[in-house]
């Protein structure tokens, strides 16, 4: 999920993330003779951009949303299961990898999900102006939002900022902000025994109560209620 869209995905398909954003998972079917295995393959920037150096293209794309459900293409299986197949053989990983990886991004440069790589390579782009700023939101989440002030590293106004954000991530600037606040909440309240206040005031909250009460609004209980419960389900996992 992210914000109110759903991505499913299975077998034969691959979730491509064009940026970070945060997203709430579920593996919906798992067992033990058909397990769920995840596999997950960081694109490298630096590649992006010099491979557009071979496609030549400089155009600009709309912005787009940062999740895509694709289905895999024969080609593309192929060179992700010969990558894999690397682990096996690690003496052949330094020199093999990065051009299998190569092979990978020119795939998909040139599959659906190629215009938004395209735009994200391409340093001065819009789109890639639009995700910078929204990187400065993902860095200082627990900092008062500025539309203002992020409108103006994205060089468009508050307005139209405010539109490529809800495209992109499917929220607004301010539930995109919420959203990584929560999200950070939770990681904290399973890492750590802190107090529950001083974790909402950590991530920007000025209000207990309101931290409170937004955290349960995402995840169904109270903070301190539900990392309780989660770290209870984890010690009963792993003492099963």
């Amino acid at each position: 999920m992210l914000g109110d869209r759903a991505y499913r995905y299975d077998e034969g398909k691959c979730l491509i993330a064009s940026m970070e954003v945060p997203i709430r998972a579920e593996i919906t079917r798992a067992t033990p003779e058909r397990p769920y295995l995840p596999f997950s393959l960081a694109l490298d920037l630096a590649t992006i951009s010099d491979l557009l150096l071979e496609l030549g293209g400089t155009e600009e794309t709309p912005a787009g949303a940062a999740l895509a459900v694709h289905a895999l293409k024969a080609e593309l299986v192929d060179a992700l299961c010969r990558l894999l197949t690397l682990c096996a053989r690690p003496r052949d990983i330094t020199i093999l990898a990065p051009m299998i990886r190569r092979k990978i991004t020119w795939l998909l440069l040139n599959g659906p999900m190629g215009p938004a790589l395209r735009q994200i390579g391409l340093a001065g782009s819009h789109m890639a102006r639009i995700f910078r700023a929204i990187a400065c939101i993902r860095e200082g989440f627990a900092d008062q939002l500025n539309v203002r002030e992020l409108a103006a590293v994205a060089g468009v106004s508050p307005a139209t900022f405010h539109r490529h954000v809800k495209t992109v991530t499917a929220m607004t600037p301010v539930q995109y902000q919420k959203q990584l606040r929560l999200q950070e909440a939770r990681r904290l309240l399973l890492a750590e025994s802190a107090d529950v206040a001083r974790i909402g005031y950590a991530i920007g909250y000025e209000s207990p109560s309101q931290f409170s009460r937004e955290y349960r609004r995402l995840f169904g209980s109270p903070p301190g209620r539900d990392g309780q419960e989660i770290r209870r389900s984890l010690t009963a996992q792993v003492e099963a």
